[in-house]
């Protein structure tokens, strides 16, 4: 609230002083620009670190549920494929809509003036090059140079290698990444604790030089990304109906209350007590629900994937970057592989680090997403809403015929894991 109140702020004071000295509102952007600019540089820094150390950590924690038991793999293939397919559903149904919707002229250009300072990241590799610009040849360069796509490729690889370790140094690395995570995660809050004044010195300078466009545009994202968002979202009922063999009544009353807490706090892990006693509800295996829904929740998060992607593709949209096919097809793999190290926080925490990676893949520039951060609210309840319902649809795929004689102690290390 405070940071959606500073936009507002921000943009009415730009407006308005715009309106009366125009010359003053101009001056007044020198000021504010670099302040702005400062903050999203602090968000900016924590990226690299806490993306590395997310994947690393997620892999390792996926690794290790999956040798757990063939229900847990069972289940991790399952939500991989769903990941995969969310990405790729995100960008078709955002460059659907932004071609049924798009942004007017007015508004875009407004908004694209007020970025000023931002360009494309770089030059992304032609399809001939492009297997080999996957493997870095020195992936501190890579992170160096913002090319996440060769970074992931060498994340992912390191993580799958340190749970090929013995036990002592993979767990050592293991809490050595987590660690960093955590400590990114501590700085991501002290930069928030500022984002009023980043966002209200952004929106200043938008409000100076886009005038009253910019609310439209920012409510026309707004509609775009959430839009993508309910449109993943309701792929869980005939997920849950044809895959689960669930009627849709039976469905949405199990999954009802579950979706109040997911709208009340933002958070699938706040709403796993309800989505529980939903599968309960569902006449699901008991000791298969309580190992699969709480893998669900620390891993799969079904709209993660479509609604990153989306909010890369609306800038892109915003600046009049045409992407090719590769550049798409190469923001759909940062988006499915990059979801696995997702933190399990509301979208405000997490907006930058989640999308930031997508964008600079595809060569996209992530200056707006400073100020796209502070209108996060709605697409977040969203993206929770979709993760709930679907976690609790991929639950009766994956449980469903599952022997009812499924041991407590497999089901107790799977989830102590």
């Amino acid at each position: 609230m405070r940071i959606l109140l500073a936009l507002v702020a921000g943009i009415a004071a730009g407006v308005a002083l715009a309106a009366w000295r125009p010359d003053a509102a101009i001056a007044g952007t020198s000021v504010a620009q670099p302040i702005g600019t400062m903050w999203l540089n602090a968000l900016r820094m924590t990226i690299v670190p806490l993306v590395v150390a997310l994947l690393v950590t997620g892999v390792a924690a996926t690794a290790r549920a999956a040798r757990a038991s063939k229900l847990a793999g069972r289940a991790i293939a399952v939500f991989l494929i769903c990941l995969w397919s969310s990405s790729a559903l995100g960008a078709l149904f955002t460059l659907t809509l932004l071609d049924f919707f798009p942004l007017g002229a007015e508004a875009g250009n407004a908004l694209k003036a007020s970025f000023a300072g931002a360009a494309p990241v770089g030059p992304v590799p032609p399809f001939s090059d492009f297997l080999i610009a996957m493997v870095p040849t020195n992936p501190v360069a890579a992170a160096a140079e913002d090319a996440f796509l060769p970074l992931i490729v060498f994340t992912v690889t390191f993580a799958f290698a340190l749970t090929r370790l013995p036990q002592e140094p993979r767990e050592l690395l293991s809490r050595f990444f987590q660690a960093i995570a955590d400590a990114m995660l501590v700085m991501i809050t002290w930069v928030l604790w500022l984002a009023p004044i980043g966002v209200f010195a952004l929106a200043y300078v938008v409000g100076a030089k886009a005038g009253t466009a910019a609310f439209g545009a920012l409510v026309h994202y707004v509609a775009i990304v959430a839009g993508t968002g309910i449109l993943v979202w309701l792929l869980a009922y005939p997920t849950a109906m044809i895959a689960g063999r669930v009627p849709l009544r039976q469905f949405l009353r199990a999954i009802g209350p579950s979706q109040a807490v997911a709208i009340s706090t933002q958070s699938s892990l706040a709403s796993l007590p309800a989505m529980l006693r939903g599968a309960e509800a569902l006449n699901l295996p008991v000791a298969a629900s309580g190992v699969v829904l709480p893998l669900a929740v620390a891993i799969f998060r079904f709209t993660g994937p479509a609604m990153n992607i989306s909010v890369a593709l609306y800038v892109a949209h915003v600046f009049g970057i045409r992407l090719g096919p590769e550049q798409i097809a190469i923001g759909i793999a940062a988006a499915a592989i990059t979801t696995l190290g997702a933190v399990s926080l509301p979208g405000t925490i997490s907006f930058v680090s989640s999308i930031a990676p997508i964008a600079l893949a595809m060569g996209v520039p992530i200056e707006p997403l400073a100020l796209l951060v502070a209108v996060e609210t709605l697409p977040d309840i969203i993206r929770t809403l979709g993760n709930v319902t679907m976690d609790v649809a991929v639950t009766s795929v994956v449980t469903r015929g599952q022997a009812e004689g499924l041991g407590r102690t497999e089901a107790d290390a799977i989830l102590e894991g």
